[in-house]
């Protein structure tokens, strides 16, 4: 993947460390408190105060609406500081700034929402995520029809469903919900509903091993009333048929982006643990082992080979490089089954202390093994491949 084109728009070098320095200083205020948010499985709002006192929540909104503008480089290098900090946080936050780089992107969002959106994430705590999975149907990914129904009347659209695994929940100020019209042939999309309108419930299902913190309830729409003009994109189902390449894209970058974040906080973990223990049969410490050295130069060659992907992939996204979404889809594979392998690893060093709640590698393991059910899961991703290699 290498790419001759020099346009790409990175932020100004006086405006960047302002940006990272204090994505930093918060990740570090996450950090320390994530322990209990995952204990307790609490929702992180004063995470959230922050972002937006710090002007993070606007990073991906576009410049001209008064926000960062920045792509999806800068947006996974700042995502990857969260996901070391706090998976949970930066779950919900990678799928707002998804949306808001969609909404900068694409020709089927009505401009005027995207304008409103931007202008109330500029100005204060107000988030976005799509709502697509359901009891029945799944990940829409896989084909199928949702549940969730939007009837079109003269005064507005009526919305009756239910959306499971809804990241961000308690903190949502907009659903961007996947359900389908009443009409006799039935067209598929997005439509914009805000939250807390009569009719809508948030039932508090999310109690999950890992990412216990983000808030992924379920979210039920009673004959829920919204405005028309609020449907987003929708089409003939078979139209769907090619995903929206800059969601899909992004979502992998991020998707990434978070649990090798998580992968680098065991490992930071780990090399402490091995430099500090000092067994006293062996007079030294674990550090001076070959078998540990060893270990920690594979975990240190899987994020080498993690870093490289994330940033070449974001930046030639950036560059409007073609990228195919099966190539997307594979980089999230490796990355997050590295990620994975990294924490393995350093539980192998580590052993009974690495599985103790004391320590935070028990809770980096349960955290990164989330990394495989999201969307696009391996299996799909390798049928896929193998699918185009064999020209079917």
């Amino acid at each position: 993947m290498v790419s001759g084109n020099t346009t790409r728009k990175e932020l100004p070098m006086d405006a960047a460390p302002t940006i990272f320095d204090r994505a930093k200083l918060l990740a570090s205020e996450f950090a320390a408190r994530a322990a209990v948010h995952d204990r307790d499985g609490s929702f992180p709002f004063e995470n959230f105060n922050q972002l937006s006192e710090a002007g993070l929540l606007a990073l991906t909104v576009p410049a001209a609406l008064g926000g960062s503008g920045v792509g999806a480089l800068d947006a996974a290098r700042i995502i990857g500081m969260f996901g070391k900090a706090d998976p949970s946080t930066a779950l919900v936050l990678s799928m707002h700034y998804i949306q808001h780089l969609v909404m900068a992107r694409s020709t089927r969002w009505p401009g005027r929402l995207s304008r409103k959106l931007a202008r109330e994430t500029v100005e204060g705590v107000a988030l976005i995520n799509a709502l697509r999975v359901e009891p029945d149907l799944g990940s829409p990914s896989r084909g199928g029809l949702p549940a969730t129904i939007a009837r079109r009347t003269e005064t507005g659209w009526r919305l009756s469903g239910r959306k499971i695994y809804s990241t961000g929940a308690p903190i949502l100020k907009w659903y961007a919900v996947w359900a389908k019209t009443d009409e006799p042939a039935a067209r598929v999309g997005l439509f914009l509903v805000p939250a807390g309108l009569p009719g809508t419930r948030i039932i508090e299902t999310w109690d999950h091993l890992g990412l216990r913190a983000s808030g992924s309830h379920d979210i039920i729409f009673d004959d829920v009333v919204f405005p028309l003009g609020h449907e987003i994109d929708v089409r003939k189902p078979d139209d769907w048929r090619v995903p929206d390449f800059t969601q899909a894209t992004v979502h992998a970058i991020f998707v990434a982006a978070i649990y090798d974040g998580v992968a680098r906080a065991a490992r930071d973990w780990l090399v402490e643990f091995l430099n500090s223990r000092v067994p006293s049969n062996l007079g030294a410490s674990l550090a001076t082992l070959p078998r540990a050295q060893e270990i920690v130069g594979a975990i240190e060659a899987r994020l080498a080979v993690n870093t490289r992907l994330i940033e070449s992939f974001a930046g030639e996204f950036d560059d409007g490089v073609p990228l195919s979404a099966s190539e997307s889809n594979i980089i999230k594979l490796t990355v997050t089954n590295n990620a994975v392998a990294v924490v393995e690893d350093a539980l192998s060093l580590a052993s009974n202390h690495g599985l103790t709640r004391a320590n935070p590698l028990e809770r980096h393991y349960r955290d990164v093994l989330c990394g495989r059910v999201h969307t696009p899961q391996d299996d799909a991703t390798r049928i896929n491949a193998g699918r185009l290699a064999l020209g079917l």
